[in-house]
Protein backbone atom coordinates (compact mmCIF):
# COMPACT_ATOMS: atom_id res chain seq x y z
CA UNK A 1 0.00 0.00 0.00
CA UNK A 2 1.25 3.59 -1.15
CA UNK A 3 2.06 6.23 2.01
CA UNK A 4 -0.52 9.07 2.57
CA UNK A 5 -3.11 7.31 -0.47
CA UNK A 6 -5.97 9.35 -0.43
CA UNK A 7 -9.68 8.29 -1.75
CA UNK A 8 -12.21 10.37 -2.39
CA UNK A 9 -15.56 9.34 -2.73
CA UNK A 10 -18.09 11.86 -4.49
CA UNK A 11 -21.26 11.45 -6.19
CA UNK A 12 -24.31 13.28 -6.65
CA UNK A 13 -26.84 14.94 -4.10
CA UNK A 14 -28.66 11.81 -2.17
CA UNK A 15 -26.46 9.75 -4.00
CA UNK A 16 -25.64 7.64 -0.88
CA UNK A 17 -21.84 8.76 -0.24
CA UNK A 18 -22.64 9.17 3.29
CA UNK A 19 -23.93 6.10 4.10
CA UNK A 20 -20.29 4.56 1.99
CA UNK A 21 -18.60 6.44 4.39
CA UNK A 22 -20.10 5.52 7.47
CA UNK A 23 -19.58 1.78 6.23
CA UNK A 24 -15.81 2.68 5.23
CA UNK A 25 -15.57 4.02 9.36
CA UNK A 26 -17.16 0.76 10.26
CA UNK A 27 -14.19 -1.42 9.14
CA UNK A 28 -11.95 1.40 10.65
CA UNK A 29 -10.80 3.79 7.99
CA UNK A 30 -10.08 7.15 8.63
CA UNK A 31 -13.23 9.07 7.13
CA UNK A 32 -13.49 12.99 6.69
CA UNK A 33 -16.14 15.14 5.08
CA UNK A 34 -15.91 18.41 3.39
CA UNK A 35 -18.98 19.03 4.62
CA UNK A 36 -18.19 18.46 8.33
CA UNK A 37 -14.88 20.50 7.68
CA UNK A 38 -17.40 23.64 6.17
CA UNK A 39 -18.90 23.50 8.89
CA UNK A 40 -16.28 23.77 11.41
CA UNK A 41 -14.35 26.50 9.41
CA UNK A 42 -17.95 28.33 9.96
CA UNK A 43 -17.80 27.90 13.36
CA UNK A 44 -14.18 29.14 13.83
CA UNK A 45 -15.32 32.72 12.17
CA UNK A 46 -12.72 33.32 9.57
CA UNK A 47 -14.54 31.91 7.02
CA UNK A 48 -18.20 33.39 7.94
CA UNK A 49 -16.41 36.75 8.31
CA UNK A 50 -15.52 36.06 4.51
CA UNK A 51 -18.72 35.04 3.51
CA UNK A 52 -20.44 37.70 5.43
CA UNK A 53 -18.10 40.22 3.32
CA UNK A 54 -19.40 38.89 -0.05
CA UNK A 55 -22.61 38.41 0.79
CA UNK A 56 -24.18 40.68 3.49
CA UNK A 57 -27.81 40.36 2.19
CA UNK A 58 -27.08 36.30 3.60
CA UNK A 59 -26.33 37.87 7.52
CA UNK A 60 -29.06 37.94 9.76
CA UNK A 61 -28.14 39.03 13.47
CA UNK A 62 -24.68 39.52 12.48
CA UNK A 63 -24.89 35.57 11.82
CA UNK A 64 -24.71 33.77 8.41
CA UNK A 65 -28.24 32.51 7.93
CA UNK A 66 -27.18 29.60 5.37
CA UNK A 67 -30.66 29.01 4.55
CA UNK A 68 -30.50 32.24 3.08
CA UNK A 69 -26.95 31.76 1.37
CA UNK A 70 -28.48 28.41 0.36
CA UNK A 71 -31.15 30.19 -1.98
CA UNK A 72 -29.15 33.13 -3.22
CA UNK A 73 -26.23 29.99 -4.10
CA UNK A 74 -28.88 27.63 -6.10
CA UNK A 75 -30.55 30.57 -7.43
CA UNK A 76 -27.73 32.46 -9.04
CA UNK A 77 -24.79 30.77 -10.35
CA UNK A 78 -22.22 33.56 -10.37
CA UNK A 79 -23.23 33.79 -6.48
CA UNK A 80 -22.12 30.00 -6.19
CA UNK A 81 -19.20 30.57 -8.00
CA UNK A 82 -18.33 33.53 -5.97
CA UNK A 83 -18.50 31.58 -2.36
CA UNK A 84 -17.02 28.60 -4.17
CA UNK A 85 -13.60 30.43 -4.70
CA UNK A 86 -14.16 31.54 -0.99
CA UNK A 87 -14.95 27.99 0.43
CA UNK A 88 -12.90 25.29 -1.52
CA UNK A 89 -9.60 26.39 -0.61
CA UNK A 90 -10.14 26.70 2.65
CA UNK A 91 -12.00 23.59 2.36
CA UNK A 92 -9.57 21.29 0.95
CA UNK A 93 -6.50 23.04 2.86
CA UNK A 94 -8.04 21.10 6.02
CA UNK A 95 -8.96 18.36 4.42
CA UNK A 96 -5.53 17.38 2.91
CA UNK A 97 -3.71 18.35 6.54
CA UNK A 98 -6.34 15.95 8.23
CA UNK A 99 -5.94 13.34 5.55
CA UNK A 100 -1.64 13.62 5.45
CA UNK A 101 -1.67 11.44 8.70
CA UNK A 102 -2.91 8.18 7.83
CA UNK A 103 -1.19 5.74 5.23
CA UNK A 104 -5.23 4.91 3.77
CA UNK A 105 -8.13 7.15 3.91
CA UNK A 106 -10.86 8.04 2.14
CA UNK A 107 -13.14 11.84 1.86
CA UNK A 108 -16.14 12.51 0.85
CA UNK A 109 -16.06 15.47 -1.95
CA UNK A 110 -19.40 16.39 -2.97
CA UNK A 111 -18.17 18.85 -5.90
CA UNK A 112 -14.58 17.20 -6.36
CA UNK A 113 -14.87 17.64 -10.77
CA UNK A 114 -16.62 21.03 -10.39
CA UNK A 115 -13.35 22.20 -8.49
CA UNK A 116 -11.15 20.28 -10.38
CA UNK A 117 -9.66 18.55 -7.36
CA UNK A 118 -9.86 14.81 -8.52
CA UNK A 119 -6.23 14.82 -9.48
CA UNK A 120 -4.59 15.32 -5.95
CA UNK A 121 -6.37 12.02 -5.31
CA UNK A 122 -5.28 8.48 -5.60
CA UNK A 123 -8.61 7.40 -6.40
CA UNK A 124 -11.88 8.50 -7.05
CA UNK A 125 -14.87 6.54 -6.61
CA UNK A 126 -18.45 7.56 -7.40
CA UNK A 127 -21.14 6.73 -5.78
CA UNK A 128 -24.23 6.29 -8.39
CA UNK A 129 -27.85 6.21 -8.02
CA UNK A 130 -30.54 6.31 -10.30
CA UNK A 131 -31.70 10.54 -10.15
CA UNK A 132 -35.53 9.52 -9.23
CA UNK A 133 -34.05 7.61 -5.98
CA UNK A 134 -31.60 11.02 -5.62
CA UNK A 135 -34.51 13.40 -5.69
CA UNK A 136 -36.81 11.08 -3.59
CA UNK A 137 -34.06 10.48 -0.42
CA UNK A 138 -32.95 14.46 -0.53
CA UNK A 139 -36.42 15.58 -0.45
CA UNK A 140 -36.72 13.13 2.91
CA UNK A 141 -33.64 14.18 4.65
CA UNK A 142 -33.50 17.81 4.06
CA UNK A 143 -37.52 18.31 3.93
CA UNK A 144 -36.85 19.89 0.48
CA UNK A 145 -39.29 20.15 -2.46
CA UNK A 146 -38.76 17.80 -5.90
CA UNK A 147 -38.41 21.53 -7.51
CA UNK A 148 -35.57 22.81 -4.81
CA UNK A 149 -34.09 19.17 -4.81
CA UNK A 150 -33.88 19.78 -8.87
CA UNK A 151 -32.60 23.03 -8.71
CA UNK A 152 -29.35 21.62 -6.67
CA UNK A 153 -28.51 18.89 -8.76
CA UNK A 154 -28.57 21.66 -11.60
CA UNK A 155 -25.53 23.65 -10.13
CA UNK A 156 -23.70 19.39 -9.97
CA UNK A 157 -22.19 17.38 -12.93
CA UNK A 158 -24.01 15.55 -15.31
CA UNK A 159 -23.29 11.74 -13.43
CA UNK A 160 -24.27 10.17 -16.66
CA UNK A 161 -21.09 10.80 -18.20
CA UNK A 162 -18.18 9.48 -16.23
CA UNK A 163 -14.61 10.36 -16.24
CA UNK A 164 -12.37 7.89 -17.04
CA UNK A 165 -9.99 7.98 -13.68
CA UNK A 166 -13.40 7.48 -11.84
CA UNK A 167 -14.20 3.79 -10.25
CA UNK A 168 -18.05 3.76 -10.45
CA UNK A 169 -20.06 2.39 -7.07
CA UNK A 170 -23.60 1.81 -8.01
CA UNK A 171 -26.26 2.40 -5.08
CA UNK A 172 -29.49 0.88 -7.08
CA UNK A 173 -30.52 -1.64 -4.86
CA UNK A 174 -30.79 -2.72 -1.10
CA UNK A 175 -27.74 -1.67 1.54
CA UNK A 176 -26.41 -4.92 1.69
CA UNK A 177 -25.98 -4.86 -2.49
CA UNK A 178 -24.15 -1.41 -1.61
CA UNK A 179 -21.93 -2.90 0.95
CA UNK A 180 -20.90 -6.22 -1.17
CA UNK A 181 -19.96 -3.50 -4.17
CA UNK A 182 -17.78 -1.50 -2.00
CA UNK A 183 -16.03 -4.72 -0.45
CA UNK A 184 -15.56 -5.60 -3.86
CA UNK A 185 -13.79 -2.11 -4.76
CA UNK A 186 -11.57 -2.36 -1.44
CA UNK A 187 -9.91 -5.04 -3.01
CA UNK A 188 -9.37 -3.31 -5.98
CA UNK A 189 -7.84 -0.22 -4.19
CA UNK A 190 -6.38 -1.85 -0.84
Amino acid sequence: MTRNKKIAVTGGIGSGKSETLAMLQKRGYPVFSCDAIYHDLLAEGDLSARIAEEFPDCMRGGTLDRSALSRRIFSDPHAKTRLEKITHPAIMERLFARMDGYPLSFAEVPLLFEGGYESRFDAVIAVLRPKEERIRATALRDGLSESDVLARMAGQRNWEEMPACVIPLVNDGTREELERRLNGILAQIV
